[in-house]
């Protein structure tokens, strides 16, 4: 029986995508340590990428995200990298003062990191160095819902390290903790996979920044994943930041689960990257939980900005809230896909999800795909999305009170983005990225 030119093509194609996943599963699994105790974590990991392949735009969750360039790539594992104070001394934030922790390519610099004003009894550092906590970890580590997809089962088979915060009983830190994941280009296209656990215990809470930094034009992967467990009480400020450089290509989930009556706020922000992708995963497992999601999305030139989205909730009396803004210029090409499912025991729950999209040019794009499924019937939800221009009448509006239409236009953009980041709770950060905003694009 002979095969017809198409058939062959996506046989092709299937074979090639088959092949590069297994070669970087034996790139990432060759730089293991193997005094991390992590085999049988790392074994389950490995047999479910062995039944998958590189995703495609056949897939309804890479439709709009096309990851066919990288298979080009011939991906390296990153050694030792020289990062100096000098490099980093920017990316500080004066209120996280003796609460970093600097992750160099996935591994986390002792050097570099500043932990002397953390509390007594807060466990923050590298996985490596908590051999105590091994027993614990088992519970935790890679054991979130959101565990079985391609690329954070990828980053489980090959992390070389981890940043573990771990906050016992009714232990509040005060002072913010800001971790710094550097990305530093070599003579060859690397691949780093920086990995983060955060426990919080009951009745503790934790504000916690993630700054993911890098300048280099050359081509770069990051895969990273960070893991956050909230049990009774717990409550955690989350804000994440993406600046990578203009050859990267950034990958990232968050996986958050939540027990009963904690309380999650996330605040992603991105505008570095070529092609950029946050995946929010939220399992809400306890009654009275809140989530609370904010995004923005600034991209322009041919940028790729792609945020996904579950919150899975499955107990009565549970809150959601999410909006996302994209501002899109040049042939940027943002995707929004935010899912909500209400489960049938989710009664009395309370859901709202907005997307808003900001287009600045002709050649600018927006997939957006805001999705409700419940199955509850005593619920209150909305979801709704928008994609518009800067409208004229404003601009007139503005110009009529002396202030020339491009500095309208940039007031303008300033207000719909300062929406979101105002909702990071650290001034510093905050008005580093209002300022970036402001001279945007």
């Amino acid at each position: 029986m002979t095969s017809s030119v198409s058939e062959v093509s996506v046989l092709g194609t299937v074979n090639q995508r088959d092949a590069y996943l297994k070669r970087l599963v034996q790139t990432v699994q060759a730089a293991v340590p193997e005094d991390l105790g992590l085999g049988e974590v790392r074994s389950r990991a490995a047999s479910f990428l062995n039944e998958q392949t590189w995703p495609s735009t056949r897939q309804e969750d890479w439709r709009f995200t096309d990851l066919s360039a990288m298979l080009a790539i011939d991906f390296a594992t990153p050694g030792e990298a020289a990062v100096t104070e000098a490099d980093v001394a920017e990316l500080r934030l004066p209120e996280t003062a003796g609460a970093q922790v600097v992750v160099v390519n996935g591994r986390v610099s002792r050097e570099l990191s500043q932990l002397s004003g953390l509390p007594e009894g807060a466990i923050v550092g590298s996985l490596g160095d908590r051999p105590e906590l091994q027993s614990q970890l088992r519970d935790r580590l890679a054991q979130a819902s959101g565990s079985h997809e391609v690329f954070t089962a990828l980053n489980t088979v090959g992390f070389v390290d981890a940043v573990v915060v771990w906050l016992p009983r009714n232990l509040v830190i005060e002072t913010p903790l800001q971790i710094i994941y550097v990305s530093q280009t070599g003579e060859k296209p690397l691949v780093a996979q920086p990995r983060c656990l955060v426990v919080a215990e009951s009745g503790s809470a934790l504000t916690l920044i993630e700054d993911f930094w890098g300048e280099s034009t050359a081509a770069h992967f990051t895969n990273a994943v960070t893991e956050l467990w909230l049990d009774a009480n717990a409550q955690i400020t989350h804000s994440r930041i993406e600046r990578e450089g203009a050859g990267t290509t950034h990958i990232g989930k968050t996986a958050v689960t939540q027990a009963r009556d904690s309380q999650y706020v996330g605040v992603a922000a991105g505008f570095g990257a070529k092609l950029a992708r946050h995946h929010w995963e939220i399992y809400q497992t306890g009654e009275q939980t809140t989530t609370k999601l904010y995004g923005l999305a600034a991209i322009t030139n041919t940028q790729h900005a792609d945020t996904h989205s579950l919150v899975a909730l499955s107990h009565p009396h549970g809150i959601v809230a999410q909006e996302h803004k994209a501002i899109v210029d040049g042939r940027a090409h943002s995707v929004f896909n935010g899912r909500m499912a209400v489960a049938q025991k989710a009664q009395l729950t309370s859901a709202s999800q907005l997307n808003r999209n900001l287009l600045l040019s002709d050649t600018a794009r927006v997939d957006t795909k805001p999705q409700l499924e419940i199955v509850a019937d005593n619920v209150k939800c909305a979801h709704g999305a928008t994609v518009s221009q800067l409208q004229a009448d404003e601009i007139f509006y503005l110009q009529s009170r002396g202030i020339s239409a491009p500095q309208a236009q940039r007031l303008l953009i300033y207000g719909f983005a300062m929406e979101i980041l105002d909702r990071i709770p650290v001034e510093t950060l905050r008005s580093r990225l209002a300022q970036t905003i402001a001279q945007w694009p």
